[in-house]
């Protein structure tokens, strides 16, 4: 470590969390979970984090750096007091909902087990729970800067009390025009409180926000800014235009876990329904779908129900899937740091993948500008439909061609409603057993003196002395004339019925035409209580 507080780090001797001063009620937990060894970011930033240093840890994505975060913060609110209603302890910053939930995932066990209550404050889903959960106290709240915003504005969250704030992929919340909310955000935390600031690069993009809210912080780099890991292969597929999503389909055929990256939002969903009609299933992630279908998409990823996701940089920042062993670039990035990230959902924690960009000639040039910049040497092939070297490269085959046809998701227990919401064996009123199947026109009798046999479907019923459209008596009742001064039912007197503050009777009708006796069908009316 230099005396400045920068420095690049071989810690490797120190193997053991203890060591590093993780409290004794952490370790375990840590144990239980199967993680007994600490990658390089957590041995290299934990020491100075536990003692309440603000610190900046650059690490390569899928290097540990959710724990190397969350662990201190944990182990600070495990020896504090509970959180007060609407005033958490701790704000841990995201850029995205999924990261958001990912790092929540990664921590509450941890949680859990040092009495530490963790809750998402994230846009998209309800605010009453994140509401309820505020008022009866969260510690760690883990949020993305929009929705924690609106809860403050609501006045349901407060963070006088913060007394650690962490930034994740701060340099992707600069990218995506957070900064004035963070920044807005961060100032209403108080100014001697810690903060951590971790993401895959820091560079010029974040500098403001150090220089005004840390202090003397100490960096630690545990890995270059570009995508060089020893156990990622990079390859630069050649193209034609009219081969380029046959062999984005033949690559999506193949078996394994494959992570596919397009521009926008649109081409994610076009990709998706076109490769579902040649027999691959994959999945959409973008801002576009709602919270539930992202969440179920990606649990339907991550337990192998669908072997291809495809998605948007913003919404599959941060994610992690294990066993992710290619990415695919169908649209090149324009920009070295997303093509980073995106080759970042593989090869992750010392596992090894392979990244394939899908390139058009005229998309060439500027492809390679931007690869070098990411410090990247691809391996370049011209490749089309069905050549042997796509499939020794990726993997790739010949899709089923058997169109994908989506189930419905099945419905939740105690769900399984009829159309009219009426469930399968349930009594509207009464505790009449099932008879069977129902005959009409049987010998069940309904009430009064009308015989159910009598009634036929397709104009056969009798209406008796009802009369139709125009040729209804004068003296019948029209549409709007009938008030509920005129209510057969209970023995209330009328007169005592006040409707808005005036007698029943200002709203009877002019009789002029007489009382009405009967019913509709002909049977006669009962007389009103007296």
């Amino acid at each position: 470590m230099q005396a400045d507080g920068t420095g690049s780090d071989e810690v490797s001797e120190i193997v053991d969390f203890a060591a590093l001063g993780l409290p004794r009620p952490l370790v375990r937990a840590l144990g239980r979970e199967g993680i007994t060894t600490p990658f390089e970011i957590q041995r290299a930033t934990l020491p100075d984090a536990l003692a309440g240093r603000d610190v900046l840890g650059r690490g390569q994505t899928g290097s540990g750096k959710t724990l190397a975060f969350g662990l201190p913060v944990l182990a600070r609110m495990a020896a504090g007091a509970k959180a007060r209603p609407h005033r958490p302890r701790a704000l841990i910053l995201v850029p995205t909902r999924e990261l958001a939930m990912q790092v929540n995932d990664a921590l509450m066990p941890l949680g859990r087990a040092v009495g530490v209550f963790l809750k998402t404050a994230v846009g998209g889903v309800p605010y009453d729970r994140q509401v309820d959960a505020l008022r009866r106290g969260v510690e760690i709240l883990v949020a993305t800067p929009g929705r924690l915003g609106d809860l403050i504005d609501r006045g349901v969250c407060h963070l006088d009390d913060v007394e650690v704030t962490v930034l994740d992929e701060a340099d992707r919340m600069a990218d995506m025009g957070f900064l004035p909310g963070v920044t807005e955000l961060l100032a209403k935390t108080p100014a001697n409180a810690q903060r951590l600031l971790f993401s895959a690069t820091l560079d010029d993009d974040v500098d403001a926000l150090v220089q005004r809210f840390m202090s003397d912080p100490v960096t630690h780099s545990t890995a270059p800014p570009t995508a060089a890991v020893s156990t990622m292969d990079h390859h630069l597929l050649l193209v034609p235009p009219h081969d380029k999503f046959a062999v984005a389909a033949s690559i999506a055929a193949r078996p394994g876990r494959t992570m596919m990256f397009a521009r926008t939002q649109l081409g994610v969903d076009r990709l998706v329904a076109q490769l579902a009609q040649v027999g691959v299933r994959a999945g959409a992630l973008h801002g576009g779908k709602t919270q539930r279908m992202r969440t179920r998409t990606l649990a339907e990823f991550r337990e192998g129900r669908m072997n291809v996701l495809v998605a948007t940089d913003v919404a599959a920042r941060g994610i992690h899937v294990d066993g992710v062993s290619l990415v695919v670039h169908v649209d090149p990035p324009t920009d070295p740091k997303d093509y980073l990230h995106r080759a970042g959902r593989t090869a992750r924690a010392g596992e090894s993948g392979a990244v394939a960009t899908l390139v058009l000639p005229k998309q060439r040039r500027a492809t390679l500008a931007m690869l070098q910049k990411a410090g990247v040497e691809p391996a370049q092939t011209r490749v089309r439909y069905g050549d042997p070297i796509l499939a020794e490269v990726t993997g790739a085959r010949q899709p089923s061609g058997i169109p994908v046809v989506d189930e419905p998701p099945a419905p939740r227990r105690g769900s399984d409603r009829r159309p009219g919401g009426r469930a399968h064996g349930e009594h509207r009123s009464g505790d009449r057993p099932h008879r069977g199947d129902r005959r009409y026109g049987g010998d069940r009798r309904y009430g009064g003196d009308r015989q159910p046999a009598d009634r036929r479907y397709g104009g056969d019923r009798p209406y008796g002395d009802r009369r139709q459209d125009g040729e209804r008596q004068p003296g019948s009742r029209r549409h709007g004339e009938r008030h509920s001064g005129s209510r057969p039912y209970g023995d209330r007197p009328y007169g005592e019925r006040r409707y808005g503050g005036q007698p029943s009777d200002a709203h009877r009708p002019d009789e002029r035409h007489g009382p009405r006796d009967r019913w509709s069908d002909g049977h006669r009316r009962p007389a009103p209580a007296r």
